[in-house]
Order: structure tokens, then sequence, then C-alpha cells
């Protein structure tokens, strides 16, 4: 069969090309590799504990929101606030007036740099400032603006002129956030204890932005899964081919088919791929395509792509502890950013952990310099805690808790270790490690308490979603170049491919791509499907 449509990728983005182009009246097909729609955007449930696997929150910025609302569906949001914690001093965030909150945590903790704390929270404050410009209104591509005069000559029109000024300055900090803070303090502590919050190259103004996104975070009761549910049940209702447990394997973007992993042949008007990038490339045979200029352009696209890698990715660990929830309520929000050593990773995760690598380059890692190196790691890295039962009383057991611990952690190291032949000593090492830390400097007692638990690495990442490195925001910041559109307001190309009837949207697509992200370009992407063979 040749569908109108056809999509790859059931994660956010994936949901919304396939609800925006099925809502447009085209036939539909959705492709996922593994049982569950969402993506990394997943909740389970064990012994009536609820985790979510991959996002913790979500953010509206702008986007969210009014999407739902186009597409006439509700969900039961509450305010996610956060806290911010660093060794034994926590505050809590839950407005603008807590920016003073946090200048006075970190003075507290770095008195002799008191000055630079000042220069940053001043950095910080127009920042915020700029992204109130940036995601301030309703995203207009969510608007029927010749229906609504009032938004598009009352909001939209004003806002475009102050759009245009922000957006400069934006583009103006889009060098790495290390080498920002380097120029804005001297104290390593300081420095570290920021920046180790970001991905490694983290363009400036995004990570900088990070005090308003944590004044954003919104969470679906049932779980940040029940957001994909809703698309889920969206797409389902109207008509969509979901097919699930089925990956494609191949694609022939002249005869206009993919294949998928059990020999079956799908015909399409325009494919959508929503998924790993590197995985589409591969899938496509350049040397069997008849055009010159579309063969020589697919083998260039997929070179860049090899040589690119992913985002720093994400080791978690998942606590179910026989504790009520009023006693972690009573220390943080059920959001919780956690520095238990204020001299932060210093270069531990950069040139120490390279050292490390390429000491042992030429041999299997071994279990005891590596596992020195994660003692390490664990006691100074930041944790983002995750609780869901504060936000949702439904979602643990009446007195007890559960509690989703994470971490940026590096890809290859764990590649190594599981090579090595002792990941599932690693992964029970880390497991100690952590709750170790948090209960020693966060929550005292927590390992006596705890029922059970188990944990994810880059690798159990990689495994589910596809994406290359087990990267959970798209590609990395500090390669040599970025393969994917980066600024906002060159949005609306990041869907395109070198293919005539192929398109892309999600996180590889535009970087960094957070759900806010995947939604937007997928409801571009599948805008663009509808219009004549570009």
């Amino acid at each position: 069969m040749t569908f109108d449509v056809l999509v790859v990728g059931g994660g956010a983005a994936g949901l919304t090309a396939a609800a925006y182009a099925a809502r447009a009246g085209r036939t539909v097909a959705l492709f996922e590799r593994q049982a569950r729609l969402g993506g990394l955007v997943q909740s389970v449930e064990r012994d009536g504990f609820v985790f979510d696997m991959g996002l913790r929150a979500v953010e509206n910025a702008g986007i969210v929101l009014p999407m739902l609302e186009e597409l006439g569906l509700r969900l039961d949001f509450v305010r996610s606030p956060v806290s911010i914690g660093i060794g034994n001093d926590l505050i809590r965030v839950d407005s603008e007036a807590s920016l003073a909150d946090y200048r006075d945590l970190l003075v507290r903790t770095y008195p002799d740099s008191a000055a630079d704390v000042d220069r940053i929270m001043a950095l910080i404050t127009r920042i915020m400032r700029d992204m109130d410009v940036l995601y301030g209104i309703d995203n207009p591509l969510f608007k029927d603006l010749m229906a609504d005069r009032r938004y598009l000559f009352g909001t939209l029109l004003p806002w475009m002129f102050r759009f245009v000024v922000t957006i400069g300055r934006i583009n103006r900090m889009s060098g790495p956030v290390e080498a920002l803070l380097d120029e804005l303090t001297d104290d390593d502590g300081l420095k570290s204890i920021i920046g180790q919050h970001f991905f490694k190259g983290t363009p400036a103004f995004f990570a900088m932005s990070y005090f308003s996104v944590y004044l954003d975070y919104l969470y679906p009761r049932g779980g940040t899964a029940a957001l994909m549910g809703l698309l889920e049940g969206y797409v389902r209702e109207r008509g969509v081919d979901v097919r699930t447990e089925l990956p494609i394997v191949g694609v022939d973007p002249e005869a206009r088919t993919v294949s998928d992993r059990d020999g079956g042949v799908h015909g399409y008007r325009r494919l959508i791929w929503c998924a790993d990038l590197k995985t589409l490339y591969r899938a496509i045979d350049a040397a069997a395509i008849a055009d010159p200029r579309l063969a020589g352009a697919v083998a260039a696209r997929r070179a860049e792509l090899e040589v690119s890698s992913g985002s720093d990715s994400v080791l978690s660990l998942f606590l179910s502890v026989d504790e009520a929830p009023e006693t972690f309520a009573a220390i943080s929000e059920g959001h919780l950013f956690y520095s238990p050593d204020a001299r932060g990773l210093g270069d531990l995760h950069t040139r120490g952990l390279e050292e490390l690598l390429a000491r042992h380059a030429d041999e299997p890692l071994p279990e005891e310099p590596a596992k020195a190196y994660l003692d390490a790691y664990f006691a100074r890295t930041t944790y983002e805690v995750s609780i869901p039962v504060l936000k949702d009383p439904a979602l643990a057991p009446p007195g007890k808790t559960g509690l989703v611990v994470s971490t940026l952690f590096d890809y290859r190291l764990t590649r190594r270790i599981q090579e090595a032949g002792w990941y599932d000593a690693f992964r029970e090492h880390a497991a100690d490690a952590m709750t170790a830390v948090l209960d020693a400097r966060l929550y005292p007692g927590l390992g006596a308490k705890v029922l059970s638990r188990f944990t994810t690495t880059p690798v159990t990442l990689e495994a589910y979603t596809g994406n290359a490195d087990g990267a959970i925001v798209g590609w990395a910041f500090d390669g040599a170049r970025m393969p994917a559109v980066h600024q906002m307001q060159r949005v609306a190309r990041s869907v395109l491919t070198p293919m005539p009837d192929v398109l892309q949207a999600g996180q590889w697509a535009y970087s960094p791509g957070g759900v806010p992200m995947a939604f937007l370009t997928g409801k571009l992407a599948a805008e663009r499907a509808g219009k004549g063979r570009r």
C-alpha cells in the first residue's frame, strides 16, 4: 500500500507529524521500532511506583499548550517547581524572585567570588528577559492568524519587532558555555557547579537560560508519558496505521518505498523521518540511486553524519523507598538539581575521562582504575532528582516514595565497560555509589530504606531508542560542526533533506531538540508534506 505520509519514529516528533498529517486528511502510517510509542518519554509502573524513564517534566516554551489546544486535546498539568542544592544548602525556585535566593546560595558557597556571582546573576537576569520574548507568547505556528485577528495585531506583530532584536543577541551568544564562564570568573568551583548542569559545549545562551526553564516546568498528572498517550490516542482515532515493533531497515528515495525488518515494502508520497538520522542514511543504498546529483547529495550527507556524535547521555537510578513523601517534601520540591560537592567536577569529566580512556586504549578497560574514576565522578557530579509522588500522589503506594536520580554520563565510557565484560558490575557499582552519596549528604538513612532499584545507562537508551551514542537532545555541541539547524529563525528549514519527498523532524533535525522542538518540527514537517513536491 502507498500512504500519503509515512512516518518513521513514534516519539514526540513522530506522533506530532502523524497527528497533523491525519488531521489534514492524509492517509498516514507510523512505524516504531519498540513495542510502545513515546520514544524517550516513557513512564513505567513497578509494584505501585510510577517512574518517568526519560522526561522528568514538560517545558511549555509557548509550544506544548498551544499545540494541545489546536488539536482539541486536554491534559491535566500541575506546576513542577524546582529546588537547587549544593552540599547541605538548598533553596526552592518558584518565581523570578527566587533568583535572589540562588545568588545568595552561590555567595554562601563561594564567598570569595561574590562579585563574580553578581556578574553571572546580571547575565541570567538579562537572558530571562530575552526568554520572555522568545517564549513569551503562544507560538504563532499553532494559531489561525486569519481567524484570530486580535492575536495577530495585538500580540504577534508587536512581538515580532522585539523578537528581531532579541534573536540577534541570542545568536551572539552561540559560543560554548564553558568559554563564557571562563570570562565571568576564575573560581573553578563556581564555574564547575554551573557548567556541569549542561551538555559539554552547550551554546551559552541556551545554557544560561536554565533559570527561566525551571520556572516553565509543568508535570502531567499520571506521569510524563500521559502526554504521549494523549497524542497516541489522537492518531489512532484519526485512522493512522500504527505499526510497532517493526523497524524500517531500507529506504529507496527514487521508488519512494521503505522496507521493514520482516521484508515488507511500503510506498509513500512523503516520508517523514523522526528517528536517528544515521540510521536513515545507512538504510539508503546511494550507489543504487540513478540520479547522480541525488546520489552524491545522499552520500555527502551520510559522510557528514557518520563523523558526528550524539550529545551527552544520562545514567539514571530508580529507587522504590519505604519512606513517606512528606519526608522528602520537607527537604525539596519534587524536582531537584543537587550537587553534593562545592568543588564540582572540575576537569574530571573532560581531561580526566580522556586520560583514563587513552591510558587503556589498547586493552579492555580494567575495573579498578575505572571504578576509582566512577567513585570520584559520582561524588562530585550534579544530580537531577525527580520525585513523581510529590507532583501526583497517585504515583506511589501510600506512605512510600519513588525517586528518579539521574546524572549526565559519557556513552563511550559505558560502551568500553560493556566491551570489557563487567557492565552488570558497573551498574551495581553506580547504584551503590549514587545511593551512598545521597544517603550521606541529602537523605540520611536512604540506603536502609530502599525496597528495590534498577538503572538505565547510555547503552540502555541507545538500545531502546536507536539514538546514536544514547543521545537525549540530538547532536553533540562540541563537535567540529553541528550537522543540524540550531538557530531559531531557521527552524523551518530544519525539516528539509537532500531528498525531494523525504522530510525530517525531532531532536536530530533541530538541536537541541527537547519535546517542544520535537512538537514544532513534527508539525512543520507534516505541513510541508501536505504541500506540492519540493
